[in-house]
């Protein structure tokens, strides 16, 4: 059942599909309506799941899965998965690399390899207080509080002096 992206509760369980290139508004357009019909029907062992989605600065997908009525099971998250290829290969985009670090550059969106974003904090081209995308975060709560962050609270600490 799909739902309002900002109606999901706070515990709602949150997946972040990171683009390695921005989305034009046509894609998106042609996207955003795939993915209604995609969440609409989810289900998990035949039980409707509540979920609704974001696309933010037309460079994440965000899934949200309100699991208080139905969690989402190995074969529902396969689904989604399997989903999210079919939108890869539509368009011609990578939505499933972990690899990849996004940050801002001044007011920009910058999408950088992550042994690229590690030479540039070695070199001090990105420092602690870099804004970055911390597409680890498990719960609505977390992404709302936690998903742009400095870099000094997210795991790119650890490529940062």
């Amino acid at each position: 059942m799909l739902i309002q992206f900002n109606d999901l509760p706070s515990h709602s369980r949150i997946w972040v599909y990171q683009a390695n290139r921005k989305l034009s508004d046509q894609e998106i357009e042609a996207i955003t309506p795939k993915i209604e019909v995609f969440l609409t029907n989810w289900t998990a062992h035949g039980a409707n799941l509540e979920a609704g989605f974001e696309v933010k600065y037309n460079r994440f997908i965000i899934f949200g899965l309100n699991e208080s009525n139905a969690s989402a099971s190995g074969c529902s998250i396969d689904a989604s998965v399997h989903f999210i290829q079919s939108i890869e290969k539509e368009i011609g985009i990578d939505l499933l690399d972990k690899m990849n670090v996004t940050y801002y550059n001044g007011p920009h969106i910058a999408h950088k390899s992550l042994a690229d974003f590690k030479k540039m904090a070695k070199n001090k081209s990105v420092s602690k207080e870099t804004i970055v995308f911390n597409n680890l975060v498990n719960t609505k709560e977390e992404f709302d509080h936690y998903w742009e962050v400095p870099a000094k609270d997210s795991w790119h600490a650890r490529f940062l002096a």
